[in-house]
Parts: structure tokens; C-alpha cells; sequence
């Protein structure tokens, strides 16, 4: 992923309205990201538990999504459909993304299993395993695990689109 600024990832927001946009909390080490290792740039909002945000380049742009979760969820192992990375309990939940247009402002979401530390691209690349460890093994090569990131990211994305 190439490096984005501020300005960038503001408007870049697909599921929240401009205004929402411009107060959501913008990581501040942004120069400090491993930019060559990131397929999104993810982040947790530090004032609201169990919200964060995924921005991604998608056909030439870039594309945000606010995202929510529910605090205390499950504490059974999980995995992640973004990486396919099993985590011990409490380190995958189920995040909701508002749709656009007009099924967004009736209120209907769409959900998938995401690692809470937004660390897929870290995981596939294997720069980062999981708490305990057991990362599930397999023999795909590197490329075909960031692909399946990439893939499965923009899958979600595309159902967040009314």
C-alpha cells in the first residue's frame, strides 16, 4: 500500500456522512505505518471502544469504511474471514459496516469476522502471528495469502455498496 495523508483517508469514507468523517480520529503515526507490509490501513477509535476503521486502495482510489463491534463478545478461538488467522477468544469479532445509499440510512449493516488489532495484512505476511501462537499452518505461498486478504477485503466492501 502506498502511504496516504490525513486529507486522503477523510475522504475516502464510503458508510458515514462527511461530517462524521472529518471528527473521526486519524492515526497519528501515520509516517511510522509499514506501508510496504499494509493491504489497509486499519485503527481502532481510542474514545469509542469498539468502533475502528479500514481504509484500502480499490480500483485506483481509496476506500474507508467505519466499522463497529460489540464489546465482550465471544471468548471461544475465532477466525478471521479477512486472513483466515484463528485467534484465542476476544481477538476476532464480528464487525458491522453501515451500506451506502439508501440502505445505510435505513439502518442496514452487513458483518464479517475481523481480527479486533486490524493486523490482517501482518498476519498473512507472517510479520505477526497471534497471541498464543497457533496460527493455523498452511502451505499457501505469501502472495497467495496477501491475494486472499486483498480478495476477501474487497469482497466485504462490495457488500457494504447498496
Amino acid at each position: 500500500m502506498e502511504p496516504i495523508n490525513e486529507r486522503d483517508i477523510r475522504s475516502s469514507f464510503i458508510n458515514c456522512s462527511k461530517g462524521d468523517a472529518k471528527r473521526l480520529p486519524v492515526p497519528k503515526d501515520l509516517d511510522d505505518q509499514p506501508w510496504d507490509d499494509l493491504d489497509f490501513l486499519g485503527w481502532s477509535d481510542p474514545s469509542f471502544r469498539g468502533r475502528c476503521y479500514i481504509v484500502t486502495p480499490q480500483d485506483d482510489r481509496l476506500v474507508g469504511i467505519a466499522l463497529k463491534y460489540e464489546l465482550g463478545g465471544s471468548r471461544k478461538s475465532q477466525m478471521c474471514t479477512i486472513c483466515l488467522t484463528t485467534h484465542a477468544g476476544g481477538a476476532v469479532e464480528l464487525m458491522t459496516a453501515r451500506k451506502t445509499g439508501d440502505s445505510g440510512r435505513r439502518g442496514n449493516t452487513v458483518g464479517t469476522y475481523i481480527c479486533t488489532d486490524l493486523a490482517c495484512s501482518l498476519y498473512a505476511r507472517r510479520k505477526k502471528t497471534p497471541a498464543l501462537g497457533n496460527q493455523y499452518r498452511e502451505d499457501s505461498s505469501p502472495e497467495d495469502r496477501i491475494e486472499r486478504v486483498r480478495t476477501n477485503l474487497d469482497a466485504f466492501i462490495g457488500r457494504v455498496y447498496s
